[in-house]
C-alpha cells in the first residue's frame, strides 16, 4: 500500500527540471486544445477538394488519352496500315511484272521484269519532268514561306485599316474550286502576254504564280496562328536589348515557329508536286511535270496492242519517291507542327 501513491502527493526533486501537470489540470486543457483544431479541419477540408480535383482531372486526362485499350489501338493501326500498304504494294508487284503476265490469275507472277525501271525513262520523259516538277514546287513552296512569314507577322502584330478584309479575303479564295480559277487565270496570262508581248503561258513562272494563289492563303493563315500563339514579351525583349523589328524577327520568333515554317512548306510544295489540271494547261512540252508526263503516259497507252503497265506503276512509283523522302526528313517537325499553333501562349 505504501509503494501506491498518489501522482498529487507524490515530492518533487529539486534537481528534475521536468514540469509535472497534474491529471486534474490537463482535463480542463483539452477543450482549449479542441478549441483551437478548427483551423486544421478548415485547412483540411479546402486542400481536400483541390487534391480531389487534381486527380479527377488526372484521371480524365488519362482516360481521355486511353481512350482505346493497348490491344484495339495495336489492331487498328495493323488494319489501317494493312489498307494504306496493299495498295502500294500491288503497285510495286506490278512494276516488276511483265507486261504480258499483268491481269492474269496468278497474283505473283512466274516471271520478273525489273528492266521496266530502266526502260521507262527512254519511253517517258521522266527526268525531264522530275526536273520540271521540283524546280516548279520549290521555287513556289519558298516563295509561299517566305511571303506567309511576313505576311503573318505583320497581321498577328500590327492592327491597320483592310486587316480584316485581307483576312477574310483569304478565307473566300480557299472556298472558291480550283477549276473556277482555270479559265480567268489563262485569261489574265494570255491578256498580259499580248499587251506586254511577253511570254507567260508555257514558262515557269506562269506555273509559279498559278500555284501561288492556292499555297499562299494556307501558308498566311497558318503562320498567323503560329504568330499568335507566341507572347509578344519575348520580341519586346529584343527590341529593348537594341534589336531591330526585323532582327527580332528573325532571330527571335522565326527559329520558334520552325515547326509551322515546315508544314507550310510542306503542303505549298505538294500542292504544286501533285497538280495536273493547271500544270497541263498552262505548260509546254519543255516545262511539263512528271504528273502531266504520266498522264500522258497513261492516255498513251489506251487501245494500244500491248499496254506498258508495268513502265507506267515503276515511273508512277518513282514520282512518288521525293514526297516519301520529304515526309521522311521534315516527320518530326510535321508531329508536332500541326497542333502546336492552335494553342495561344
Amino acid at each position: 500500500m505504501s509503494e501506491q501513491k498518489d501522482l498529487h502527493t507524490t515530492p518533487r526533486d529539486p534537481r528534475d527540471s521536468t514540469t509535472w501537470v497534474s491529471i486534474d489540470q490537463t482535463v480542463p486543457a483539452i477543450p482549449a486544445i479542441r478549441a483551437n483544431t478548427p483551423s486544421l479541419q478548415e485547412h483540411a477540408q479546402t486542400s481536400l477538394p483541390k487534391q480531389t480535383g487534381q486527380v479527377r482531372r488526372s484521371r480524365r486526362v488519362k482516360n481521355s488519352q486511353e481512350l482505346l485499350s493497348p490491344p484495339v489501338r495495336v489492331g487498328a493501326t495493323i488494319i489501317l496500315a494493312i489498307f494504306v500498304l496493299i495498295p502500294i504494294a500491288y503497285a510495286v508487284l506490278l512494276s516488276v511484272t511483265p507486261d504480258a503476265l499483268i491481269g492474269g490469275d496468278a497474283l505473283i507472277p512466274t516471271q520478273w521484269a525489273f528492266d521496266n525501271y530502266v526502260q521507262m525513262w527512254n519511253t517517258v520523259s521522266l527526268a525531264q519532268g522530275l526536273f520540271n516538277s521540283l524546280l516548279i514546287s520549290i521555287v513556289a513552296s519558298l516563295i509561299a514561306v517566305v511571303v506567309a512569314v511576313g505576311a503573318g507577322y505583320v497581321l498577328s502584330r500590327f492592327k491597320f485599316r483592310g486587316r480584316l478584309v485581307y483576312l477574310y479575303s483569304l478565307i473566300g479564295l480557299q472556298t472558291v474550286p480550283s477549276v473556277m480559277l482555270l479559265l480567268p487565270l489563262f485569261v489574265l496570262f494570255a491578256s498580259i502576254q499580248a499587251a506586254l508581248h511577253l511570254r507567260l503561258v508555257g514558262t515557269y513562272q506562269a506555273v509559279i504564280i498559278t500555284y501561288l494563289t492556292f499555297a499562299l492563303p494556307f501558308a498566311t493563315w497558318l503562320m498567323l496562328s503560329y504568330f499568335e500563339s507566341i507572347p509578344i514579351d519575348l520580341e519586346e525583349a529584343a527590341l529593348v536589348d537594341g534589336a531591330t523589328r526585323l532582327r527580332a524577327l528573325w532571330e527571335v520568333i522565326v527559329p520558334i515557329t520552325l515547326p509551322g515554317i515546315v508544314v507550310a512548306l510542306v503542303f505549298s510544295f505538294l500542292t504544286g508536286w501533285n497538280d495536273v489540271l493547271f500544270a497541263s494547261v498552262l505548260t509546254s512540252p519543255e516545262t511539263r511535270t512528271v504528273a502531266v508526263q504520266l498522264q500522258t503516259f497513261s492516255s498513251a497507252q489506251e487501245g494500244g496492242a500491248l499496254p506498258l503497265y508495268g513502265q507506267l506503276m515503276g515511273a508512277a512509283i518513282v514520282s512518288a519517291l521525293p514526297v516519301v523522302v520529304l515526309y521522311m526528313v521534315f516527320q518530326r517537325y510535321l508531329v508536332g507542327g500541326l497542333t502546336a499553333g492552335g494553342v495561344k501562349g
